[in-house]
């Protein structure tokens, strides 16, 4: 599963970095793309309605298609795994809700296409949605990514987060250890990886040049666990590339693979570079041919909290929106989007949650003025029983029109008791 989902996920990485910058944040693509497989998991129980928010059946599915990088049965297929059998260390959830009055009448055309575990019900009001978010990310998230409001017809959510210690916590170093061109110069000390536990490289790779590699991992539970991947260029690679070569290079971080590309210490000169410092000494070692390789990283502790607007059109969510009002049958015709992420990197360990929101909306009349008139029959009044009389062609038969029966009605009676109590 990691081997198909990889390949479209890091595609999808590339466009949501790309569409946040280069600024200081925290994202989860995973979040968002899970909410796309989501929607393409109804794709097969929808049915056409006119009201698409954005597109045409066609032109939405093969959007979704285009954004999930897959198909939307092997996307769907994807969700169904990753969502029906939870990672230990990664807490997961997702989320349907439908405004009362828009409440289909038969849920189960879609909702049996949907995750077991995805949740399904009445649109929570404000306070409801903030909960969950803080339920389903340890708190971590205190507040969903979006304000509900009246025009609201369906909502789509997902949650994830992760809480973990590292299997073999960092040292602490001087700050000064960065090097004299580092942009940390405010700070008085950073994390040194252990001698034992982490992993590091010097990687030649196409779209980044020689990057240096350093991967922390977590203590493990029930046989799984949580590598995570620092990884760093030379300051004129744009941050877009160094992104998606961090993605490529996680491909095997799981495995413990060495990365393809990865340099020889004993091929590279001695000395200072922005990115290294590399020095040889007379070691005792058991290394076959005598030479030894070492790599130890500095790298600051760091967080981060961000809030992602998911509209644009690369990212899937038109289509998205589109797709599921179809499924749904519902009068959509506009949408929102937006993801919260957080995260923080320390000496004995990681965190990050990340809430990802998807509303589905109504346009709703102008604000103006209601009265309402309470007719009340509270004296003696007439009553005429009028008879229909349409046919399928369009015209009439005799007994259109024709008053049936008449009363007067003067002496009313009670309610019987049989009829106290509704249906």
């Amino acid at each position: 599963m990691t081997t198909d989902l990889h390949g479209p996920l890091s595609a999808y990485a590339e466009r949501l970095h790309a569409t946040i910058g280069d600024r200081h944040h925290v994202a989860s693509p995973l979040g968002a793309w899970l909410l796309l497989a989501v929607t393409a998991a109804t794709t097969g129980a929808g049915q056409a309605t006119d009201s698409d928010p954005a597109a045409g059946p066609a032109t939405a599915a093969e959007g979704l298609a285009a954004a999930l990088g897959t198909d939307l049965a092997s996307a769907a297929k994807v969700a169904h795994a990753l969502l029906d059998a939870p990672h230990p260390l990664v807490t997961s959830a997702t989320a349907l809700w439908l405004r009362t009055r828009h409440l289909v009448d038969e849920p189960a055309r879609w909702r049996a296409a949907l995750p077991a575990t995805t949740e399904v019900g009445t649109l929570p009001d404000q306070a409801g949605l903030d909960a969950w978010a803080r339920e389903h990310t340890d708190a971590l998230i205190e507040t969903f990514p979006l304000k509900v409001s009246p025009d609201v017809v369906f909502a789509l959510a997902s949650a994830l987060a992760t809480r973990i210690s590292w299997a073999e916590p960092f040292d602490v170093a001087d700050a000064r250890a960065l090097g004299p061109d580092s942009s940390w110069t405010g700070l008085r000390q950073v994390l040194r990886s252990p001698d034992h536990g982490h992993r590091g490289a010097i990687v030649a790779t196409e779209g980044s040049g020689d990057v240096i590699v350093h991967v922390a991992r977590a203590q493990a539970s029930e046989g799984a666990g949580l590598v995570v991947l620092s990884v760093a260029a030379a300051r004129h690679v744009p941050a877009a590339d160094v992104l998606a070569t961090a993605y490529r290079l996680s491909a095997g971080a799981a495995d413990g693979a060495q990365p393809a590309g990865r340099r020889s210490l004993f091929d590279l000169p001695l000395g200072e570079t922005s990115l290294w410092t590399l020095r040889e000494e007379r070691v005792r070692t058991r290394a076959r041919d005598g030479r030894e390789e070492r790599h130890q990283a500095l790298l600051p502790c760091w967080s981060a909290r961000s809030d992602h607007d998911l509209t644009a059109e690369s990212l899937g969510f038109p289509a998205a929106a589109a797709t599921l009002a179809r499924a749904l049958d519902q009068p959509v015709q506009g949408f929102e989007a937006r993801q919260v992420a957080m995260a923080r990197y320390g000496r004995y360990g990681f965190e990050a949650a990340a809430v990802t929101g998807m509303f589905g909306t109504v346009s709703l009349p102008p604000e103006g003025v209601a009265r309402t008139a309470e007719l009340r029959f509270g004296h003696p009044y007439a009553v005429v029983a009028v008879a229909t009389d349409s046919r399928a062609d369009g015209t009439s038969g005799p007994w259109h029109g024709v008053p049936v029966f008449s009363a007067w009605v003067s002496e009313p009676d009670d309610l019987p008791d049989a009829e106290r109590c509704g249906r």
